[in-house]
């Protein structure tokens, strides 16, 4: 088996089981969580906050691990605390425990994505590693969809939501052999990292990066937190009792393919116009999910729109900050994701605090107001493409 064939399926794996469960999970079984353990809005996003902090720590850690010793140690480390998150979860006695396990299972995410992006960069020949980062990528999308389509089965088949937390275990334990048979010839790259570190990606042309990139964790974190139980209290007709948060997940990673026609938009209409339409589209899905809960145009529209800006955002974040800085681009994307784990970190805190005070509708119109006012401020002087050191 070539480099390109073993790392792409190993990376496929380790997304979809670090974004799908991991990062997206607990905002799934919102509704399951919130009667088990008689959860208030203000506690559902304190949680979700918690888990967030640990995608940060996941991003910083992985780096100092990548830089060390080699993207296995902590691609592997990632799915380990994927593996005993979500086997918390299915476990836990009460929220702080579950908190915990909600927290490991999220750090997978920070650990699990960036250090691929040195393996390709190194192992695979020039011509294929865009179509190898692409099906890497594509695991998220395809992970999201497949916790959603768990969950699905445990409303109709009557499965308790502590054995899909089983599942997601099981499906953790087998990503981590896999990514240890693809990874373990993959040795630390001998090259030395950038001179000053984090200094070398604090640049000016940078800022615009960091707050589409800010912006990106706050929207997308209040939806993956709140979303699926807002519809799943608006009642969508036909929808059996608990369907509406699975489909709403489903939809979200089906629609989030389109994210592989990121490139292709871009040179159609510019990196300005896509930036702009992906906020707009985020805009779009929180207000949808604020005027439509109880709709199946609402729920299918919302998981659409966000399943596209944040996949395609995904997409951006990563090819803008390579072009920002071709010489060190693991650490500029995860540089990128550390503003987006910020915003992540953030939003839900607040988000659940609004929605427990005035209402849920008021904190998705609050929250969708974010993006658009980013949409209209944004000008196309301030978003560079080339080396930030030539355009500082």
């Amino acid at each position: 088996m070539t480099f390109f064939q073993s790392l792409s399926a190993a990376g496929f794996a380790a997304t979809a089981i670090s974004y799908g469960p991991g990062r997206m999970g607990f905002g799934l079984f919102v509704p399951q969580f919130t009667q088990a353990f008689s959860m208030s809005p203000a506690t559902v996003g304190l949680v979700s906050s918690t888990g967030f902090a640990g995608f940060f720590l996941g991003l910083l850690v992985a780096q100092v691990f990548l830089n060390r010793r080699g993207p296995e140690f902590p691609v592997l480390t990632g799915l380990a605390a994927a593996a005993i998150g979500t086997a918390i979860v299915a476990l836990a006695p009460n929220v702080p425990v579950l908190a915990t396990g909600v927290f490991l299972a999220a750090s997978s995410a920070g650990f699990a994505w960036t250090p691929f992006n040195d393996a390709v960069h190194r192992k695979i020949r020039d011509v294929d590693r865009a179509t190898a980062l692409s099906e890497i990528s594509t695991g998220t999308s395809v992970g999201i969809a497949g916790a959603g389509a768990v969950a699905l089965a445990m409303v109709v088949l009557g499965v308790h939501w502590r054995a899909c937390w089983g599942v997601f275990a099981a499906a953790s334990a087998l990503a981590f052999l896999g990514n240890w048979a693809a990874l373990r010839h993959v040795e630390k790259s001998p090259e030395p990292g950038p001179d000053n570190g984090w200094r070398d990606v604090l640049h000016r042309a940078a800022l615009p990066l960091f707050a589409i990139a800010f912006v990106y964790g706050i929207t997308s974190a209040v939806y993956i937190s709140f979303a699926a139980d807002r519809f799943a209290q608006g009642g969508v007709p036909g929808l059996p009792a608990g369907a509406a948060p699975s489909l709403v997940f489903i939809f979200y990673g089906i629609f989030g393919l389109v994210g592989l026609l990121t490139g292709w938009v871009r040179d159609a209409i510019g990196l300005t116009w896509l930036l702009r339409a992906l906020l707009l589209a985020a805009a779009g899905s929180l207000a949808l999910a604020a005027v439509l809960p109880g709709s199946w145009s609402g729920l299918v529209a919302s998981a659409g729109l966000q399943g596209i800006n944040v996949m395609m955002t995904s997409a951006v974040l990563a090819f803008w900050s390579e072009r920002l800085f071709p010489s060190f681009p693991s650490l500029g994307f995860t540089a990128a994701l550390l503003a987006t784990a910020t915003g992540s970190v953030i939003g839900p805190a607040i988000a659940g605090l609004v929605s427990g005070g005035i209402g849920p509708g008021a904190m998705f119109y609050g929250t969708a107001a974010i993006p658009l006012a980013t949409a209209l401020v944004l000008q196309a002087r301030v978003v560079v493409e080339r080396p930030a050191v030539a355009a500082a």
